[in-house]
């Protein structure tokens, strides 16, 4: 590899360096979402091809005009250059993200797997063991739509959407509370439809307020799926027996992913990308808790605490319309989010985690026409 001048980098000399000599299938991706278009190319044919699946319900022809992503199946990439670690969010541990602006762009690294991501207004490529790691390239495609989406206006929320009538409850909690959770097993309803699991938009116009998702699955771990009999069938069953033989506090917080594949599970016609939001539900439970579950509404402005479990950071991979990067340590204003949830009724659910029960006060919520 040549000798690099980090400090002069551009970011066409970043793109060269990552795609290296590879050339690309021919034909794309064509992913069709609300207010915009993605079209994905890379030189691995395997790859597109696990694209087409996993998004299969938002293929379309797209026009010339789509934002395109590259994706480089390749060996680690080495740029030899300096990396500034991305810090974690409150409750997280361990590095993850580590990053390197350049003049119009940003490189981005994860650390665990050494794939490199380049961010500029019209080059996004994707570099490294994609195949192995595609649930990372997922992520950086869903970035190019929720960039798009907060240069519109739209806040990020950490945060799942279930949708019935037209109408959305997101449901927010800090990771682990059990929101994937409460979501799929409301699912079991036929009534109700995904919206997002992890990462939901709101946005205000007049005395409305809408809420988007982004196209990504549910990605959960195996706590969720052994005691769900819908979700069974994506864990043979002689694991599943093992996992049943754990501890509840290690099957708890045992991390190993799995994609929900929503239409496969659930049926055809069951995801929405955007409706109303009726309502904002956020679980403040504990599986150690001695209280019975309680479900109470809440007011944001006069319990701004409760907006922890709702803000999330735009991460490194967030560029400004005007071409700048969202920096590190950035503050997020709580105000924002307080104006755009004006007016939606929030719900705290507290005491003992009871999926079954909540998910049936959940249908009764004036958010849904209760």
């Amino acid at each position: 590899m040549p000798a690099l001048n980090p400090g002069a980098m551009t970011v066409d000399g970043a793109a060269a360096l990552l795609q290296q000599d590879a050339v690309l299938q021919q034909g794309s991706v064509g992913l069709r979402l609300p207010g915009c278009e993605l079209a994905i190319r890379s030189n691995s044919g395997q790859l597109l091809d696990r694209l087409r699946d996993y998004y299969r319900h938002v293929i379309a022809p797209v026009s010339a005009a789509a934002l395109e992503v590259i994706a480089i199946e390749r060996d680690e990439p080495d740029l030899d250059i300096t990396w500034t670690d991305w810090s974690r969010e409150p409750g997280k541990t361990g590095r993850k993200d580590s990053y390197h602006d350049i003049d119009g762009g940003r490189l981005v690294r994860k650390v665990r797997t050494g794939m490199v991501f380049l961010q500029s207004a019209d080059q996004r490529i994707a570099a490294g063991a994609c195949l192995r790691y595609d649930n990372q390239l997922i992520n950086f495609i869903a970035s190019q739509y929720m960039n798009l989406l907060q240069q519109q206006g739209w806040l990020i929320c950490h945060a799942s959407g279930l949708v019935t009538n037209g109408r959305c409850l997101a449901m927010a909690g800090l990771s682990g509370g059990g929101k994937s959770t409460l979501m799929l097993h409301m699912m079991d309803d036929e009534a109700m439809t995904f919206l997002t699991n992890d990462r939901l938009f709101v946005k205000r116009t007049g005395d409305r307020v809408k809420a988007r998702g982004i196209p990504k699955l549910p990605r959960i771990n195996p706590g969720t799926i052994v005691h769900n009999p819908r979700l069974q069938p994506m864990i043979e069953a002689g694991r599943r027996a093992q996992l049943l033989d754990l501890p509840v506090e290690e099957l708890w917080h045992l991390e190993e992913k799995f994609d929900v594949d929503i239409e496969q599970l659930y049926g055809k016609g069951r995801i929405t990308h955007e409706a109303g939001l009726g309502g904002f539900l956020i679980l403040d439970w504990s599986r150690d808790s001695s209280e019975a579950l309680s479900l109470e509404q809440a007011d944001l402005a006069s319990q701004p605490e409760l907006l922890t479990a709702i803000m999330k950071s735009p991460g490194p991979f967030y560029q400004y319309a005007d071409g700048r990067f969202y920096q590190d340590h950035t503050a997020m204003d709580p105000q924002d989010y307080i104006e755009a949830l004006r007016g939606v009724d929030i719900y705290v659910a507290r005491g003992r985690i009871d999926f079954a029960a909540l998910a049936e006060r959940c249908k009764l919520l004036p958010a849904w026409g209760g």
